[in-house]
């Protein structure tokens, strides 16, 4: 593991203590970030675990930022990718499945906004999320169709576990 995915993996680490100790000060303040005005004031929070450099450290801050703000919404960390997630959601509403393909087509820019929403629908639902994965999935939407791909296979794949097992790249 490099130093940089062992700052990862410390922050949701670090998230999973938050809920743990059911630091409640700092969940708020960390679901508060989603709102664009308050969208900084994680950073203290996150600012430890981002080791990049130069031109891609507000790029990794941002990603931080946003896996603690979806995290703060839903602090129940378990193995479900939030595919397999919205596919048990989908059971009960059929709308699930056109916020799926929203999500799955969402630029960079409104990735913030479905992922909320998708977050919030796992909540609904009490469907443990494992934050690795969206945290890798956030860092890697505009890069590959990889995590876009295993997403889709989670959702309409009818054998599938739930459970993620594979990280993108």
């Amino acid at each position: 593991m490099t130093e940089t995915e062992a700052h990862r993996n410390g922050l949701v680490d670090h998230l999973e203590s938050l809920a743990q100790r059911e630091d409640r000060a700092t969940l708020a303040l960390l679901r508060g970030t989603l709102r664009e005005e308050r969208r900084l004031d994680g950073l203290p929070v996150v600012l430890p675990f981002v080791t990049e450099r130069g031109r891609l450290r507000d790029r990794a801050e941002d990603d931080a930022l946003l896996l603690a703000a979806l995290f703060a919404l839903h602090p129940e960390p378990g193995p479900h990718s939030l595919a397999s997630a919205l596919r048990s959601v989908s059971q009960t509403s059929e709308s699930v499945e056109l916020r799926f393909r929203a999500l799955l087509s969402a630029s960079r820019e409104d990735l913030p906004t479905h992922l909320r929403h998708a977050v919030s629908l796992a909540a609904s639902q009490g469907i443990a999320l494992d934050y690795r994965d969206l945290h890798a999935a956030i860092r890697f939407w505009d890069r590959s169709d990889r995590t876009r791909r295993q997403w889709a296979r989670a959702f309409w794949t009818p054998d599938h576990t739930g459970e993620t097992t594979e990280r993108p790249a």
